[in-house]
């Protein structure tokens, strides 16, 4: 099967993971959380979160590029670092950082924000229109570390930060291909969690959601509306319907969500995300990348074969993308 000049899917992925895992049970945390903020943990879905101990991470971003880049014949002409949680230093550049450390001399690194798990997602619209508003340019290279904020990973009303680290990259020519993809917003939901890090210091960070029931009915409720319009909209655009669809994926927050939208938009969510879920917790805008990379690893979806992905994030971002095997 072959691509036609303006079809761009992916080259490469690399997803980085670590060997050592905590059992949630077994979190330091635990033992200063709330009753509530405990029976959250507890029912999140997560066993075990990966643990990458005293790494910041900008360097599991740039290991997962250097990696990903040592199998390539060719440099990538763009970097787009996903934003990380916090920023590694204030007026810095952690694309530039990433840059450097993966050996990147020739690229020009730049940083997507303000986005939260809809990130990635959003970075490889981007990249696709980046490579057809340029001729010139060959690939895209995006890349995105996970680690929680501050020491706690339990973050209630939300999910289980685990760490890790994935680089990949958008060619002409690739596959996947981007058949169809689409992004919204609604800025309202911009503050609804925030960090107090100016008058605290690092050990005293804790996330906090300003509206538990904004997030849990309010946010819920305009996901459900938005995801389920917008599938509409990008099948519709792609000519397809749901029966089409070869498989479902989003990115892995809690057990309860993939029910919520698996009743929602009428889509069964592959079984991938939820093992993904249990075993490394969510990694931010890494899982929908996760789950696509083993899902094509599996071998479930043949060529030709069309897989919808799924994202939103507490700042209300939503995107949905349709690509083809």
């Amino acid at each position: 099967m072959t691509n036609g000049p303006d079809e761009i899917g992916i080259g490469a992925v690399h997803c980085l993971l670590p060997e050592d895992r905590t059992a949630v049970v077994d979190l330091p945390e635990l033992s200063r959380l709330s009753q509530e903020e405990l029976k959250f943990a507890e029912q999140a879905g997560v066993k075990t979160v990966g643990v990458f101990p005293d790494t910041e991470p900008t360097e599991l971003a740039a290991r997962a590029c250097r990696e990903l880049l040592a199998g390539l014949p060719e440099p990538p002409d763009l970097m787009v670092h996903i934003a990380s949680r916090a920023p590694d230093v204030l007026i810095g550049s952690d694309s530039g950082k990433i840059a450097h450390l993966a050996g990147l001399t020739g690229v020009f690194p730049f940083t997507v924000d303000g986005l939260g798990c809809a990130g990635s997602s959003a970075a490889w619209g981007l990249a696709r229109d980046l490579l057809l508003g340029d001729p010139s340019r060959r690939s895209v290279l995006l890349t995105y570390g996970s680690r929680p904020t501050a020491a706690d990973r339990v973050r209630r009303p939300v999910t289980v930060i685990g760490d890790g680290a994935f680089a990949m990259t958008l060619v002409r020519g690739g596959r996947p291909v981007i058949r169809a993809h689409r992004m919204e917003a609604d800025s309202s939901f911009h503050d609804l969690f925030r960090v107090d890090y100016k008058s605290r210091p690092w050990s005293q960070w804790r996330e906090e959601c300003l509206d538990n029931d904004r997030y849990s009915f309010e946010l819920a409720m305009h996901s459900r509306n938005r995801l389920g319009r917008m599938v509409d909209e990008v099948l519709a655009d792609a000519g397809l319907t749901k029966a089409d669809v070869s498989a479902t994926l989003m990115q892995n927050v809690t057990a309860s969500a993939f029910d919520f939208y698996r009743v929602s938009l009428g889509l069964p969510i592959h079984p991938v995300c939820a093992a993904h879920l249990a075993d490394f917790g969510h990694l931010g805008p890494m899982d929908v990348v996760l789950n696509l990379d083993r899902l094509l690893a599996l071998g479930e979806v043949e060529p030709g074969g069309h897989v919808l992905v799924l994202s939103n994030s507490p700042v209300a971002a939503w995107t949905v993308t349709l690509w083809e095997v």
